[in-house]
């Protein structure tokens, strides 16, 4: 009888776990120009939309703790932090005391630098490297998980599979998550669901958008900003994406919308999102 209210109620968990409505944060970088000018205000505009957690990708001038007591003042929390390359590697015992200031729980990273001749396995394997030495660091000395956040370039071809495969299987996964943004899988011609699906438990974190109808898909080169829609009118499967999100156990949301509309379409991104059961 003991197992089977075991059974039960596990089972009742995971429905509820699949059923929950997704609660969206959104990125700083949305709001990157606002942010520049005036930091409380844009907070007070995102608070208005209705967001509690925001990922931010630059303390716009302030100090870790100047952002946090803004932060507190309206209730908003900063789950994820996000820093370039070479803050990361450098300036690793920084980051980690940032985000910690913060109140962060991941630090996020969203380009390994490559020339123009393009990304390489050699690239790759230092980037491996260097990522299993900051999250080492991350992790056990500040209680933080790193994420690499891809842009596109990371599924040319390597071998039998793409160059974040290479990465993936070179990179510790007690030191080093991944943020999927989604745009960036599908752009050059990858599926967000079949990645999500073949590596579920190395996902921690997802920017969130959706690619204009019409806009050509290509495995080189980016997208104008412009070219993001708001989420659930593009060209992704939304409905797909977030509910094998939701079953593989996504922590965090973000919306990111790179377009000079983000007030607008933000608040259109959320709703759709909210609607998915």
């Amino acid at each position: 009888m003991m197992k089977k209210i075991v059974v039960f109620v596990c089972a009742c968990l995971l429905v509820h776990a699949l059923c929950a409505q997704i609660q969206p944060g959104v990125v700083s970088y949305s709001f990157r120009d606002a942010f520049a000018k005036d930091v409380p205000g844009t907070l007070d505009a995102i608070k208005g939309m209705g967001i509690s957690d925001i990922e931010f990708s630059s303390l716009f001038g302030k100090t870790a703790a100047e952002l946090k007591a803004l932060l507190d003042e309206r209730g908003l929390t900063c789950s994820s932090y996000g820093v370039s390359y070479d803050d990361l590697t450098k300036k690793t015992d920084e980051v980690g005391q940032a985000a910690k200031t913060l109140g962060a729980s991941y630090v996020r990273v969203a380009w390994i630098p490559h020339d123009s001749t393009g990304f390489t396995e050699a690239t790759t394997l230092k980037a491996a490297n260097d990522f299993n030495a900051a999250g080492k660091i991350l992790k056990d000395q500040y209680g933080l998980l790193f994420c690499y956040h891809n842009h596109g370039y990371e599924f040319a071809d390597w071998g039998k599979g793409t160059y974040f495969d290479l990465l993936a299987a070179k990179t510790n996964p007690r030191y080093v998550g991944f943020e999927m943004d989604i745009l960036w899988v599908y752009f050059p011609g990858k599926d967000p669901v079949e990645l999500l699906k073949k590596y579920p438990k190395r996902f921690y974190l997802m920017h969130v958008k959706d690619l204009k109808p019409g806009v050509a898909r290509s495995p080189t080169g980016g997208t104008s900003g412009n070219n993001n829609v708001p989420v659930g009118q593009g060209q992704l499967d939304m409905v797909a994406i977030l509910q094998t999100a939701q079953k593989i156990g996504i922590k965090k949301y973000y919306i990111e919308d790179e377009s000079d509309r983000s007030f607008e379409q933000v608040p259109v991104s959320i709703a759709f999102i909210k609607s998915i059961k």
